[in-house]
C-alpha cells in the first residue's frame, strides 16, 4: 500500500533568530533527501490548515486564542527563551497540525497504509496550555485525538524516540487510559520530565517512559524498546499508532548525546511497524519532531521513511 508525505512550503516561513537550531534548512535537507529516486513512489500531499476545533481537542480555546493573538506582524515574539515566533509562524503551526490531521484521515480511511509529516515547528513539548521548547501546538496529540473523535479509534498510541521527553504529549494523555504515550529519551535532560515513576493518573500504566543516560548508544536504546516500550505498546492493543519522530538522538546532533545512527532509527521504525501490523492493520502516522544536524537529519529521515514504504500488514 501507499506511503504519504505531507508537507507545506509555509513551514519554511517560520523564522527564528540567528543561532537558533530549529531552522527552515531542516525541511530543505529532508526534501532533498526524499527527492532521490528511491522515494519516487511517495505520494506527496499538501498540508491543509488545522481548524480551531481540531486544535481545541488538545488545547483549550483560551490558549489557542492567546497563541494566535500573540503572533507578530514583524520581527519576533518569544513565548519563552527557546520559542520565538515570526510573522510566518501563524500559518506554519496551522499547517503542521493540519498535516497530521489530514494524514490520520487518509490512513484511517484506507487511502494509504501510513504517512510521514515533514513539518515544523515541532510539537511534542507543547502542553495543553503552555508553549515551550520550540513548540506551540502539539500536532501529534491533536492527530491522536482526531483519530479518536472522528474515526472512532478507541485506543490510540503515540510513541516517541526524540532525544528529549515529550512532556506535552504526556500531559495531554495523563488522565485518559485509552491514550498511550511511550518515550525513550536522554535523562537527566530538558525538559526534566519522563521518569520511570510517571505512569499516568493513579499509576494506570498508559504512560511508559524509558530514560537513558547520555552516551548510552544503540544497545541500551534497543533494550529500552524491546524490554519496556514495545511489550507495553503491544499489550495496549492500539487501534492507531502515531510516532513522534525526533532524530536528535543521532550521534552527530548538537543537542543530544545518545550516540544513535540512522540504522537505529530504521530498526525502531521496523519494530513499530511490526506492532502496527499485528494490532491495527499497519496504520501509522509519523510526525517530525527534533533533529538539528542537517546531514544526520536527512539520512535519518530517509532511513525512517524507507522502512515505512516497505512495511507490510500481517496476514494473520
Amino acid at each position: 500500500m501507499t506511503t504519504l508525505l505531507f508537507t507545506h512550503e509555509a513551514c519554511l516561513d517560520h523564522l527564528v533568530p540567528e543561532g537558533h537550531p530549529e531552522v527552515p534548512a531542516r525541511l530543505e535537507a529532508i526534501e532533498k533527501a526524499l527527492s532521490e529516486p528511491e522515494f519516487q513512489t511517495l505520494v506527496r500531499k499538501t498540508a491543509p490548515l488545522a481548524t480551531p476545533a481540531q486544535l481545541m481537542r488538545v488545547h483549550p480555546e483560551r490558549y489557542v486564542e492567546k497563541i494566535m493573538a500573540a503572533m507578530p506582524s514583524s520581527g519576533f515574539y518569544s513565548f519563552d527563551p527557546d520559542t520565538p515566533a515570526s510573522p510566518g509562524t501563524r500559518e506554519a503551526v496551522l499547517r503542521a497540525a493540519g498535516a497530521v490531521v489530514a494524514a490520520v484521515d487518509d490512513v484511517m480511511t484506507g487511502v494509504a497504509q501510513n504517512a510521514f509529516c515533514a513539518v515544523r515547528p515541532p510539537g511534542h513539548y507543547a502542553e495543553p496550555e503552555r508553549a515551550m521548547g520550540f513548540c506551540f501546538f502539539n500536532a501529534v496529540a491533536i492527530g491522536a485525538l482526531h483519530a479518536h473523535a472522528v474515526h472512532g479509534a478507541a485506543r490510540v498510541a503515540v510513541v516517541d524516540f526524540d532525544v528529549h521527553h515529550g512532556n506535552g504529549t504526556q500531559a495531554a494523555f495523563w488522565n485518559d487510559p485509552n491514550l498511550f504515550y511511550a518515550s525513550s529519551h536522554q535523562a537527566p535532560f530538558y525538559p526534566g520530565t519522563g521518569g520511570l515513576s510517571q505512569t499516568g493518573r493513579h499509576g494506570q500504566g498508559n504512560i511508559v517512559n524509558a530514560p537513558l543516560e547520555a552516551g548510552s548508544g544503540a544497545a541500551a536504546f534497543q533494550q529500552a524498546w524491546e524490554g519496556r516500550i514495545l511489550p507495553a505498546l503491544d499489550a495496549f492493543d492500539p487501534d492507531f499508532i502515531l510516532i513522534s519522530a525526533g532524530f536528535d538522538a543521532h550521534k552527530a546532533d548538537p543537542l543530544g548525546g545518545l550516540n544513535l545512527s540512522e540504522e537505529d532509527f530504521a530498526w525502531v521504525t521496523e519494530a513499530l511497524s511490526a506492532v502496527a501490523a499485528r494490532r491495527c492493520g499497519g496504520r501509522v502516522v509519523s510526525v517530525l519532531e527534533g533533529g538539528y544536524d542537517l546531514p544526520a537529519l536527512a539520512a535519518s529521515v530517509a532511513a525512517h521513511v524507507s522502512v515505512l514504504m516497505t512495511a507490510r500488514v500481517a496476514l494473520f
